[in-house]
C-alpha cells in the first residue's frame, strides 16, 4: 500500500532536483546543469506510469522536454532539440485542450519554442509555420486577461517564429506581423515588471525592425531598430547577462552596418565593426559555437562594406578572414542556408579585391563562391535571398566581362540581374528592385559599346 507514494516521494525529489539544475543552468554559461537536469527528469519519468498517474507523467514529459530544449539551444547539433519536440509532442497526447486547458497551452507554447528553433537551423520552412500555428493554438487559451505575463512571453515566441519566416520569405508582411506581436508582448513584459524579459522583446523587435528596414527605402525602420537594441542593453549588460549582452551587441551591430550602407556612412560601419568585436569578447567558438560564427560572419560583412566604401584593401581581407573563422562551424552538412550565406558574403569579399586589383584571378574565385551559394540557396527555399546571390552575381560577372574580350561574360552577368528582378519586384522590394535595374542597366550600356566594337 505504500508502493504509490514511496514513488511519487522519489519523483518529486528528482523533479526538485532537476528544475534546480535548470535553474542554476539559466545561469551559466556551459550545459552541464542541463545535461544534469535531463537526467533527473528521466529519473523522475521512471517513477511514473500512465495508468496510474497520466498527468503526473505528461507534465514530467514537458519538464524534460524544456531541459532538452536549453541543452539544444546551446549546441550545434540537432539531436536535442529534436528529443525536445518528441517529448513535448507525448506529453500534449495526454495534456489535452479539453482536459487541462491551460497545462495544454503551456505546452503548446514550448513545442512552438522547439519547433522555431529547429527551423532556424533546417532549410525549408514547414517547421516554422508549425511553429507559428502552435503559438497561435495556445494564445487561444493564454488571454491577456487571465495569465497576462504568459500570453506576453507567447506573444514574444510568435514573433520570434514570424520573424525567421519573413527572413526567408519575400516581401515584408511576416516581418511587419512579427513586429506588432513583439509590441503586443511589451504592453505586459514591461521594464519595471520584468526588466530581462523586456530587454529580450526589444532585442527581438530590433531584429525584425532591422530586417525590415532592409528591405524598404528610407532609414526610419533601421533607427527604430538601434533604440530598440540600445534600450535592451540597459538591462542585458555584460555584467548581468554575458551572452545576452553580446548577441544584443550583435544585433546593434547588424543595424548599425545596415545605416551605414545606406547612408555611405564609414562612422556608422566602423561602429559596428566596434560593437561586433565587443560581442566576440563572450561569444566564443568554445562556448557558444553557432553564436560564435554568426558574428564572425557579420563582422565580416562591416569590415567588407568598410573596406569598398573607404578603399582600403586591408579591411577586405580582415572580412575574408572573418568569413573563413565562421565556416569552421557553418559547413554545409550542419547548417545549409547559413553556409550558403557566408559563401555569398565571402564572394562579395572577393569580388571588391579584385576589383581593385589586376587580373581575374579575385573575381573567378568570386564567381565560384556564388555558385557553392547556388547550391543551398535556391530561388524555391528563400527567393530574396537567391535574387540577392543573382545581383552579386552579376555584378562579379559584369566586372569580368568589362576586362575579357567578348561578350560571354556580360551576357551571364545581364541573365543574372534578370533573374534576380523576377523576385525583387517593386511590391515585395521596392529599395533593391531600383538597385537591380541600375545594375542590369549599367550591364546593357556595356554590351551595347562592346558589341559597336
Amino acid at each position: 500500500m505504500n508502493e504509490m507514494p514511496r514513488h511519487r516521494n522519489k519523483a518529486a525529489i528528482q523533479l526538485k532536483l532537476g528544475d534546480a539544475l535548470v535553474a542554476l543552468g539559466e545561469r551559466e554559461t556551459d550545459k552541464a546543469h542541463f545535461e544534469e537536469a535531463v537526467a533527473a527528469y528521466r529519473s523522475a519519468l521512471g517513477e511514473w506510469t500512465h495508468e496510474a498517474a497520466p498527468l503526473d507523467l505528461a507534465r514530467t514529459r514537458v519538464k524534460l522536454g524544456s531541459a532538452l530544449f536549453r541543452l539544444g539551444e546551446r549546441e550545434s547539433e540537432r539531436q536535442h532539440l529534436v528529443e525536445a519536440v518528441a517529448a513535448f509532442n507525448e506529453a500534449l497526447l495526454v495534456l489535452t485542450r479539453e482536459r487541462v486547458p491551460l497545462d495544454w497551452a503551456m505546452a503548446q507554447n514550448k513545442l512552438g519554442n522547439a519547433l522555431s528553433m529547429l527551423g532556424e537551423r533546417e532549410s525549408g520552412t514547414t517547421g516554422l509555420y508549425v511553429a507559428v500555428d502552435a503559438f497561435r493554438g495556445a494564445l487561444k487559451e493564454l488571454s491577456r486577461e487571465d495569465v497576462p505575463l504568459q500570453w506576453g512571453m507567447t506573444q514574444n515566441n510568435l514573433g520570434n517564429a514570424l520573424s525567421t519566416l519573413g527572413e526567408r520569405e519575400s516581401g515584408t508582411l511576416l516581418l511587419s506581423e512579427a513586429v506588432a506581436a513583439y509590441r503586443e508582448a511589451l504592453k505586459e513584459m514591461t521594464r519595471d515588471r520584468l526588466p530581462l524579459a523586456w530587454a529580450m522583446t526589444q532585442n527581438n523587435l530590433g531584429t525584425a525592425l532591422s530586417m525590415l528596414g532592409e528591405r524598404e527605402s528610407g532609414t526610419a525602420r533601421l533607427e527604430e531598430a538601434v533604440v530598440a537594441f540600445r534600450e535592451a542593453l540597459k538591462e542585458w549588460t555584460r555584467e548581468r547577462v554575458p551572452l545576452n549582452w553580446a548577441t544584443t551587441l550583435t544585433n546593434l551591430g547588424n543595424a548599425l552596418r545596415a545605416l551605414g550602407e545606406r547612408e555611405r556612412s564609414s562612422v556608422r560601419l566602423d561602429a559596428a565593426v566596434a560593437a561586433y568585436r565587443e560581442a566576440l569578447k563572450e561569444l566564443t567558438q568554445e562556448r557558444v559555437p553557432l553564436q560564435w560564427a554568426t558574428t564572425q560572419n557579420n563582422l565580416g560583412n562591416a569590415l567588407s562594406t568598410f573596406g569598398e566604401l573607404a578603399s582600403e584593401t586591408a579591411r577586405l581581407e580582415e572580412a575574408v578572414t572573418a568569413y573563413l573563422e565562421a565556416q569552421k562551424v557553418w559547413t554545409r552538412e550542419g547548417v545549409p542556408l547559413q553556409w550558403a550565406m557566408t559563401q555569398n558574403n565571402l564572394g562579395n569579399a572577393l569580388r571588391a579585391l579584385g576589383e581593385r586589383e589586376s587580373g581575374t584571378v579575385r573575381l573567378d574565385a568570386a564567381v565560384a563562391a556564388y555558385g557553392e551559394a547556388m547550391k543551398e540557396q535556391t530561388r524555391e527555399r528563400v527567393p530574396l535571398q537567391w535574387a540577392m546571390l543573382q545581383v552579386n552575381l552579376g555584378d562579379a560577372l559584369m566586372v569580368l566581362g568589362a576586362r575579357k574580350t567578348g561578350t560571354t561574360r556580360l551576357d551571364e552577368a545581364f541573365a543574372a540581374f534578370n533573374e534576380a528582378l523576377k523576385e525583387l519586384t517593386k511590391e515585395v522590394a521596392p529599395y533593391l528592385h531600383h538597385i537591380a535595374q541600375k545594375k542590369m542597366a549599367a550591364c546593357l550600356k556595356l554590351l551595347e559599346l562592346r558589341r559597336k566594337k
